[in-house]
């Protein structure tokens, strides 16, 4: 097993605490599925949020979805101006038998701008 880093992230559709919470859940619930992950092998998970999205915390949606014994903080992104707005960017630590080229970043709706040298 070797310690791995997973990008991903999101476009929310708007600052309500249901849309970050769903956004959340679809995005992390995405990077378990496609690099074959449980809760429990996970280390710690890390979110930002574009400054924009300030109704509800990034984390609060990933203990709803079994995260719960996972360490988890959230931070604010840098206020760039001209940067992709309602973003949830997340970086999440992981004990896996995959090696770094096999390793699934995601990136969903309008965040695939983001990264389309990673998204799929």
């Amino acid at each position: 097993m070797s310690t791995r880093a997973i990008r991903g992230a999101i476009q929310v559709d708007a600052d309500s605490a249901s849309d970050i919470g769903s956004s959340v859940i679809e995005l992390l619930q995405e990077i378990l599925s496609v690099n074959d992950l449980q809760p429990e092998d996970l280390i710690s998970v890390i979110f930002t949020a574009t400054p924009d999205l300030t109704a509800d915390f990034p984390a609060a949606a990933a203990r709803q979805i079994g995260f719960g014994s996972v360490p988890l903080i959230c931070a604010s992104e840098i206020d760039v101006p001209g940067a992709l707005p309602r973003v949830i960017r997340v970086m999440l630590h992981c004990e896996t038998d995959k090696r770094p080229d096999e390793i699934v970043h995601i990136y969903l709706k309008g965040a695939v701008a983001l990264r389309r040298d990673l998204a799929q």
